[in-house]
Formats: C-alpha cells, sequence, structure tokens
C-alpha cells in the first residue's frame, strides 16, 4: 500500500485515501478495506459502527497511518482491531 491509494470499505459506504500508511492492515467496520467495492456490502461489527466523516483525517496513536476519508460511511476506522481517532486541527499562531 503507498500514499494515494483509494480504498474501499466492504460493509458501508465509506472509502478513504492513504496519505500515510505503516505494516498493518486497514479496516473499516471491523472488515478488511480493500480497492474494489463488494457486490453484496455487509454491515459493520458491533463496536466499529461509529462512522466516520467526510474531510476528516483518521490517525493511530503512533502516527504510522493517516487516512483522508473522501466518502462517508457507518463503519468505523481501525487499523489491526485498533480504532483510529480524528486528526486535530494544527493551531493557529498568536498574533498579538
Amino acid at each position: 500500500m503507498k500514499p494515494g491509494t483509494k480504498l474501499k470499505s466492504q460493509v458501508c459506504d465509506a472509502e478513504v485515501m492513504v496519505i500515510r500508511c505503516g505494516a498493518g492492515q486497514i479496516e473499516c467496520g471491523g472488515a478488511a478495506m480493500a480497492e474494489d467495492k463488494p457486490a453484496e456490502p455487509g454491515t459493520p461489527a458491533e463496536g466499529f459502527a461509529g462512522g466516520v466523516l467526510m474531510g476528516k483525517r483518521y490517525v493511530d496513536a503512533a502516527g504510522a497511518f493517516e487516512l483522508l476519508c473522501v466518502k462517508p460511511g457507518k463503519g468505523s476506522l481501525a487499523v489491526d482491531g485498533v480504532l483510529l481517532s480524528v486528526k486535530d486541527a494544527k493551531p493557529l499562531p498568536a498574533s498579538d
């Protein structure tokens, strides 16, 4: 997997673009994401149905993964079963 790769959820409508990628399996709704859309989507697993928001960046605690949501969905993003969090915006410098 490399930066710029688009991945699609196998359980909802979510799509993400890889910004930064480490070693591990990217998941949405508890199922591995793939470059192709499934013929018949499943349902998000319990605990992985928090949803993703379009335009938000999602990162892991170590900073090895960064994903940009390009299409919202009902599943939550995770890497190897560990949920990703929304990346906070950097505060602007004070202009005294």
